[in-house]
């Protein structure tokens, strides 16, 4: 008995053109498929690799390694048994426990608004404050009439105060302030101000970054400074911080003398408008077209020519117009260059060449007065008299 084998279920059919329209999309773009691919991988990696790692750029961070960064600071201090704290806003400020022995360094003071200074005073009560490179504004609100002024690139200590005293601070660019008392003394202040309320305005903030702490005495007046208790709070104010009902504007951080002299600036441009537009008498209506005559733009080109004193100009006009003159009397057309209508004039009137380019010649002399011109213009309509007659 033989068995007959049965055959396979039939494929279940496909629409029109489904498997090789899907073949042939996929076989024409498998490059950008590739590539496309390829980039959504390397983004999950990239986000996953940087999870939880939070970059801090500010100048004076203490967590910032670039040049403008404090992070080296941050870190001998530590290493000195000084127990860092770092804080980024007014209320991590308020909860950090601020006493008597310890000192708070602000860092990025150009962000504490009035409300946070004041804050700022509140919640470190008794403890030193440090404030590096503060604005006029900021020093207002803690303590009246002390303003800052440009202080040298490099100081001396040359003060009452043993930890200071003959060290020698070198930054690019520093700040003096306008108190009885302090160290580094430059332009009638102090770079290193003492203020009221045990509160030092530090004007050599650069001093502390990790590109300059080791120039001069850098690192010893930082260490010397930050060090002196056993605890650091580094606050890092943000604008956030600042009352909901507190509002600033440009005005608000720029220096006293801005606003005179826009005024100024704006009262010189209304002079300067008023003299160029006015004029004198009204103003002359003419009915359009207005026709000129030839011999009123001759003239007022002449005058104009004459103002500028420019005869070279004015005689290369004058022999220009000669040239054209000329070409069309003497048929040759107004692409004949210089140098044949020059010939043929020559041989019209039986003169030497050299004569007549001493005349018409864009090199030939130009007249070195205005008499000078006047008597080329002279020469050039008796020289175009005399083709014509002949």
């Amino acid at each position: 008995m033989t068995t007959t084998p049965t055959a396979p279920p039939p494929a279940p059919p496909l629409a029109a053109g489904e498997g090789p329209v899907r073949a042939g999309f996929l076989r024409r773009n498998r490059i950008w498929l590739v590539v496309g691919t390829a980039l959504v991988l390397a983004l999950v990696v990239s986000v996953w690799a940087t999870q939880g790692d939070q970059r801090y750029s500010d100048p004076l961070d203490p967590q910032n390694p670039d040049p403008d960064g404090a992070q080296a600071l941050a870190q001998v201090l530590g290493d000195e048994g000084v127990d860092v704290t770092i804080v980024r806003s007014a209320d991590e400020l308020h909860d950090a426990d601020i006493d008597s022995r310890t000192t708070v360094l602000v860092t990025g003071t150009e962000q504490l608004a009035e409300s946070t200074t004041r804050r700022l005073r509140r919640d470190a009560a008794g403890a030193e404050v440090v404030l590096a490179d503060p604005p006029d504004y900021v020093v207002e609100v803690l303590q009246q009439d002390v303003r800052s002024a440009y202080a040298d690139d490099e100081t001396s200590g040359d003060c009452g105060d043993e930890r200071f005293d003959d060290l020698r601070l070198e930054v690019d660019s520093a700040a003096s302030y306008d108190t009885a008392d302090g160290c580094f003394p430059s332009n009638d202040g102090f770079v290193l101000a003492t203020g009221a309320d045990a509160t030092t305005y530090f004007g050599a903030g650069e001093a502390l970054t990790n590109d300059q702490v080791l120039r001069g005495d850098n690192a010893a007046v930082a260490l010397r400074l930050l060090g002196g208790h056993d605890r650091l709070v580094w606050y890092l104010p943000s604008y956030e911080d600042a009352a909901d009902d507190e509002t600033s504007s440009v005005w608000t951080f720029a220096p006293d003398w801005v606003l005179p002299s826009l005024w100024l600036v704006l009262f010189s441009a209304l002079a300067l408008m008023w003299w160029r537009g006015r004029r004198i008498g009204t103003l002359a209506t003419e009915p359009l077209p207005v026709v000129v005559r030839a011999v009123e733009t001759t003239r007022s080109r002449g005058r104009m020519y004459r103002r500028a004193d420019d005869r070279p100009y004015a005689a290369a006009a004058l022999r220009a117009a000669a040239r054209r003159r000329l070409a069309d009397h003497l048929r040759l057309g107004r692409g004949a260059s210089e140098t044949e209508v020059i010939g043929t004039v020559a041989r019209h009137l039986g003169r030497r060449e050299e004569e007549i380019g001493a005349l018409l010649a864009a090199h030939a002399p130009v007249p070195g007065s205005d008499s000078g011109l006047v008597q080329l213009a002279q020469e050039l309509t008796q020289l175009d008299r005399e083709v014509r007659r002949g």
